[in-house]
């Protein structure tokens, strides 16, 4: 058991989180921005509303932009404001982003990754492994990756306990986990151990959640990710969504505004990862963000 035990911590109720920098990008309550910095619940953690997603199709999309024009779209969505980003140990895209990322003053942007919680793997090793491969001394926001069973609170004991233990290094500085299929979702609210919720979200269920994990159009259970969403933000949580142009199968305008705008308006979420792959793709982004927080 590590010394940092989720029992202890719940006992406790102790913080371990540290509140990120973000020195480039101040907080303004009133701002409504794609751009703009924002607070994820009761961790601390500012990042921008709109993250820099690099795992479409696991990261392919993007690895196959090859590193120097990967580095070029990274630049400019980060000369755009945005200074969130996202990748994951499973996508094809640690490497290239931290490479990516290489000059740029780590204090001006959040790098958030998601740990594949494999059974008899060292917590501690692998995110030495992770810092390594993403150039970094430490991850702003580290998340249970693909949560997808009913119980995986209980099954991730080991990765729990090593997140707290890092975070009482400053290796990490707030955790989460994200989920698939509403089994899973079902037990982030009332979690205490989660800071961050990482749930799919847009406004006619296309790769969201549904009756198990798998990747359907479920359109008669968006209701009831919603609620999920606005219970987890009650119990303190940052929401940061996913798919919000359906895993890239929404091909009209149109249906990207909409799932923008049902995600802020609607579900209320805190910031959103999009995963692009060029100028253009980020440029539509901060538009329809900042429409739909208009």
């Amino acid at each position: 058991m590590s010394l940092f035990s989720r029992r202890q911590f719940l006992k406790a109720s102790v913080a371990v989180g540290t509140v990120s920098s973000f020195s480039a990008l101040p907080l303004h309550a009133t701002s409504r921005k794609a751009t703009d910095a924002v607070t994820l619940g009761n961790s601390g953690m500012q990042v921008t509303r709109l993250a820099f997603g690099t795992g479409s199709n696991n990261g392919y999309v993007q690895a196959a932009l090859g590193q120097q024009e990967f580095t070029r779209l990274v630049h400019y969505a980060y000369d755009r404001g945005i200074r969130f980003f996202e990748t994951a140990e499973a996508y094809a895209t640690p490497a290239m982003l931290g490479e990516a990322l290489k000059g740029i003053p780590r204090d001006s942007y959040q790098l958030m990754t998601k740990v594949t919680t494999d059974k008899g793997v060292d917590p501690q090793k692998r995110f030495d492994e992770m810092r390594r491969t993403s150039q970094s001394e430490y991850f702003d926001i580290m998340l249970l990756h693909w949560q997808h069973t009913p119980d995986w609170v209980a099954a991730t004991g080991l990765w729990q306990d090593g997140i707290l233990e890092a975070q009482s290094k400053k290796i990490i500085r707030a955790r989460g986990a994200s989920v698939h299929g509403l089994p899973a979702l079902r037990q982030m609210p009332g979690n205490k151990w989660l800071e961050v919720a990482m749930i799919r979200m847009n406004h006619n269920g296309t790769v969201m959640d549904g009756p198990d994990y798998r990747q359907d159009i479920n359109p008669a259970n968006v209701d009831e990710v919603v609620e999920h969403v606005k219970q987890v933000k009650k119990d303190g949580m940052g929401v940061i969504s996913m798919k919000l142009i359906g895993n890239g199968a929404f091909t009209r305008h149109e249906d990207r505004q909409a799932a923008m705008r049902f995600a802020f308006k609607n579900a209320g979420i805190d910031s959103a990862t999009v995963g692009f792959k060029s100028t253009r793709e980020i440029d539509e982004a901060i538009d329809n963000m900042n429409l739909a927080l208009a």
